[in-house]
């Protein structure tokens, strides 16, 4: 049983109704009620190693579609579809371009398809759950879903689970891989191949993006949190606080005067213990259930509006266990509880 609400004019929906899911107690705009009510997923593999230093991550989507995603979100209560995956060059058919970030045409010309398949997806009534791939796929997937809002006049927020903060840009980089640089292209900065990505930018606000589990900052990236004001929750943050109560002010972050976010999990957002199959393990990550604790208390907020997870890397996975662990993440993130 639904009943509808109107929206007060600081929720950023214009003329666009809410309702209220009475059994959970969540107040959601009209069209992600709609989506959570209909269940439909949309799965979209981007295999994408171009972005990082170390190869191997293009085979992230094989490994989790392996471990069985399409299947799981099924049992779920999904209707699944799978759009296939975003073309990608390999590498050694292409020249590195400029030693300040590396593969830029190739990583720019996949996120402008892949931002269309996301906004198809939306346009279907369907959540986006996209399989990566190095972290800079979050250009093209939060292009796409900002995108389809934008034209409904309509911000989003972003929640990004990762051991690093990604805001680099081509001039702050050490190395020039673009997987260091995402987020700072959302927000609008940094080479305007990446941050103007379906034709507009920035594509999140500073004060809609909240970063959870950083623990290895560059000095380039430090200056801009402090510059821009996103708010990164560090893993010492963590540690004193609990996991429950940094996720629900991400959330507060993210949803403030938004339709709801994107959320991204790197792998490497968890201890190396858990996911060794990473592309840059870094020690004194999340354990096996804060990580889905962080996943759970996303999705009990109901503003999920696109779910993606990336760096799953095969080469140093043992027995799969880091896309196994992929697939349960995004089934906490869609709403699958112990009870």
């Amino acid at each position: 049983m639904i009943s509808r609400l109107s929206c007060d004019s600081n929720g950023g929906m214009g003329e666009y109704p809410c309702v209220k899911v009475i059994r959970s107690g969540v107040v959601l705009n009209v069209e992600t009620a709609q989506r959570v009510m209909n269940k439909k997923a949309k799965i979209i593999g981007v295999p994408m190693d171009l972005g990082a230093g170390r190869r191997g991550v293009d085979m992230g989507p094989s490994a989790i579609r392996i471990a069985g995603i399409n299947q799981a979100l099924a049992l779920l209560g999904y209707e699944v579809s799978d759009a296939g995956n975003v073309h990608v060059h390999p590498a050694e058919a292409i020249e590195r371009t400029s030693p300040r970030a590396h593969f830029l045409p190739q990583i720019a010309e996949a996120a402008e398809e892949l931002a269309v398949m996301v906004e198809a997806a939306l346009d279907e009534g369907a959540l986006p759950v996209i399989l990566g791939g190095d972290h800079s796929i979050a250009i093209g997937s939060v292009a796409g879903v900002a995108s389809y809002y934008r034209k409904r006049q309509q911000k989003i927020g972003i929640i990004w689970l990762d051991a690093h903060t990604d805001v680099n840009t081509p001039e702050t980089s050490p190395s020039g891989n673009i997987h260091g640089m995402p987020l700072a292209a959302l927000l609008g900065y940094g080479a305007r191949e990446l941050t103007h990505v379906a034709g507009f930018a920035p594509k999140v606000l500073p004060e809609n993006a909240a970063v959870i589990g950083a623990r290895s900052i560059d000095p380039g990236e430090r200056e801009f949190i402090k510059n821009t004001g996103v708010r990164v929750f560090p893993m010492s943050e963590l540690d004193e606080r609990g996991f429950p109560d940094v996720v629900e002010e991400a959330v507060e972050i993210a949803s403030m005067n938004t339709a709801g976010f994107h959320v991204t999990m790197d792998m490497d957002f968890i201890d190396p213990f858990y996911a060794p199959g990473v592309g840059t393990p870094e020690r004194g990550g999340a354990t096996y259930r804060e990580s889905h604790l962080a996943m759970e208390k996303i999705a009990d907020s109901g503003r999920v509006l696109s779910v993606e997870l990336t760096e799953v890397n095969p080469v140093f996975d043992v027995s799969n266990q880091t896309a196994q662990l992929a697939v349960e993440l995004i089934l906490s993130a869609l709403g699958k509880k112990i009870i």
